[in-house]
């Protein structure tokens, strides 16, 4: 049903997305509490920070993808900036809902918003359509 290769990507993905979560969420925490900055304000920069270190990942060792064209990356980091803005739109919205209709803690909250989110959302859209040009390039090159 799944390749080895298939599941190889998805957890090397996986790793590409706790990296990318870590620093993002360490960084809205910092700019929460240290900062006192309203956490849906730190979960933008913190959501942009993240992704940075997430699409860095994902293009130069999940998905191999420096193929050193231009156009190439500035397409995917076109894509990928439109799923990161709705990552983070996703995130924040879905944090604030908890915390203000459940009253469940920001932090809480936030862990809960962000597994839908990279396992329905960020995943699929990353694998399937920012980085998938490579993926069928290959194939036709293949034949």
């Amino acid at each position: 049903m799944f390749s080895k290769k298939s599941i190889s990507t998805f957890l090397q993905a996986q790793v590409a997305a706790f990296l990318g979560g870590i620093t993002d969420y360490g960084l809205m925490i910092l700019l929460t509490e240290v900062f006192k900055l309203h956490f849906t304000f730190s979960i933008l920069i913190s959501g942009t920070i993240g992704a940075i270190v997430n699409f860095s990942i994902n293009r130069f060792w999940v998905f191999k993808n420096q193929s050193g064209y231009s156009s190439r990356i500035n397409s995917q980091l076109f894509k990928f900036a439109l799923v990161v803005l709705g990552s983070i739109s996703l995130k924040s919205f879905g944090t604030l809902i908890l915390q203000k209709s459940f009253q469940i803690d920001y932090r809480i909250g936030r862990l809960i918003t962000d597994s839908f989110v990279s396992y329905g959302f960020n995943y699929p859209l990353i694998k399937n359509w920012v980085f998938r040009a490579k993926e069928k390039q290959n194939v036709i090159e293949s034949n």
